[in-house]
């Protein structure tokens, strides 16, 4: 009977992780978040432009533009969930989302109603104006949002 052996290779991985001089994973979720927060300024500034540019979309004039403006209200509202998602803003994310869902669920042939964009991108400019500990407030902001998507969803269905 044979025996066959070979020499057993360490793997790279094994040393580093078995290798002192690493840093603890405290330690390196401390740096994250002190290197995220180096860009909360301009993550603020998207958010402002974000919201600003939904109000400033004028209502389309007819079929011929009521696509475009859809898609340029869902741009917007996606750059607002992706500048505040990283910053823990999660009540601007859920109510730029609610807009984004209906806008992706009804159907681009029928008419839209306007004034969806006009109320959420007020809600998301009042939720940006809070402070942060009026929760009450905010939950309340967004149980309303959350009424008009699923009224508008039921209509479609």
């Amino acid at each position: 009977m044979s025996v066959i052996t070979h020499a057993v290779r360490k793997s790279n991985l094994a040393t580093m992780i078995n290798t002192p001089g690493g840093i603890s994973v405290g330690t390196a979720i401390a740096r994250a978040r002190a290197n995220l927060e180096t860009m909360r300024e301009q993550a603020l500034q998207v958010i402002e432009a974000s919201i600003s540019a939904l109000e400033a979309i004028p209502e389309p004039t007819g079929p011929g533009d009521t696509s475009e403006r859809r898609e340029q209200v869902y741009r917007e509202a996606t750059s607002l969930i992706d500048a505040a998602g990283p910053f823990e803003l999660f009540d601007l994310c859920r109510a730029a989302s609610g807009l984004c869902d209906l806008i992706g669920v009804l159907d681009p042939e029928q008419p839209f109603d306007w004034r969806i964009v006009t109320v959420h991108a007020r809600s998301l400019r009042l939720l940006q104006a809070l402070p942060p500990e009026a929760a009450l407030e905010r939950a309340h902001i967004l149980d309303s949002l959350n009424e008009v998507v699923q009224r508008k969803l039921a209509q479609t269905g």
